[in-house]
């Protein structure tokens, strides 16, 4: 085969190495170039993770926060009605005393209209009681 300076007698076998010695300039400037671009990208991604970090603490105080109003909701309708209940069982409480406060008038009464009979009933209620506690 022919070589280069057989086929191109003026030219000289120095371009070779002059043309590699000229792409290192250049490789070493992409490869600049490009840990330049890797390092901003990587402060870009760095940026969006602290970004992120920080929604996430926003996000999870403003849940906080919610949970916090709908626990004190929860604890202000509890004591609504619990106090709401104590008033209820309070009234049936009046209630059945003034039905036992009835019921002991009308017994005083009727002692005092019919006392034979009430002494009668009380001794008749003793024996029975007696019969059945044997």
């Amino acid at each position: 085969m022919a070589s280069t300076t057989d086929m191109a007698p003026n030219r000289t076998t120095p371009a070779t190495p002059t043309r590699r010695a000229s792409n290192g300039p250049r490789r070493a400037a992409a490869r600049a170039s490009a840990a330049a671009r890797n390092s901003s990208r990587e402060d870009d991604l760095a940026a969006q993770v602290t970004q992120l970090q920080s929604d996430l603490k926003s996000i999870a105080a403003t849940l906080a926060n919610l949970a916090g109003d709908k626990v004190n909701d929860a604890q202000a309708m509890a004591k609504r009605e619990a106090k709401s209940l104590a008033k209820s069982g309070q009234h049936a409480v009046e209630d059945i005393q003034d039905e036992f406060g009835q019921i002991e008038r009308q017994i005083k009464d009727t002692i005092r209209e019919k006392p034979l009979t009430a002494v009668a009933g009380a001794i008749a209620l003793g024996f029975m009681l007696a019969v059945v506690t044997r």
